[in-house]
């Protein structure tokens, strides 16, 4: 076999492995996106489900979260989202970002200023954490869905900015 088929075959093989496990994780839930123009701020609209407190808090895991203000003076970090329609099935989420590092290693640790984690939510619903800038998405259902990022300190809490969550939300229209 050639090099090339074996490389591909082993692509098709870790891609595979990570779709089924992105749907493990994401279930049958309902994608969607709109690339804002506010530098990563969305309007303060409640993005969240019956369960969350409404104040800023959100449900995961049984846990709740608050919310990080970034302070004065302190680089402040934005999002931006870009959705693109995978070549082989589903779609590629890019999260885009300034002033922030993914920090996958210091999840549930101390909060360090300009690192953290995203949180996804699919149609006002929390579905999973988002450890990196790329993000596959197997499937988006028929019509329009909503699909927002939040940017979130080690310790989960929801970083703001002017009292204004730093997220972005992308809105996709499926045939």
């Amino acid at each position: 076999m050639k090099l090339s088929t074996i490389s591909a075959l082993m692509l098709k093989s870790t891609l595979g492995l990570f779709t089924m496990a992105l749907t493990l994780v994401l279930g049958s839930g309902h994608l969607v996106a709109r690339a804002d123009s506010d530098h990563g701020h969305t309007p303060s609209h409640d993005m969240g489900t019956s369960s969350d407190m409404g104040d800023g808090h959100d449900m995961e895991e049984g846990h709740h979260h608050g919310i990080l203000e970034i302070p004065a003076g302190q680089p402040v970090p934005t999002v931006m989202l870009m959705v693109y329609p995978d070549p082989v099935q589903g779609w590629n989420l890019e999260v885009q970002t300034t002033n922030f590092r993914f920090a996958p290693e210091h999840v549930n640790q101390a909060n360090l200023p300009g690192e953290g984690h995203a949180h996804l939510y699919v149609n006002g619903e929390k579905t999973s954490r988002i450890y990196g800038p790329w993000l596959h998405l197997p499937q988006l259902p028929s019509g329009q869905s909503e699909l927002t990022v939040g940017l979130n300190a080690n310790g989960h809490e929801a970083l703001t900015h002017d009292g204004q969550k730093i997220e972005s939300t992308v809105v996709v229209e499926v045939p």
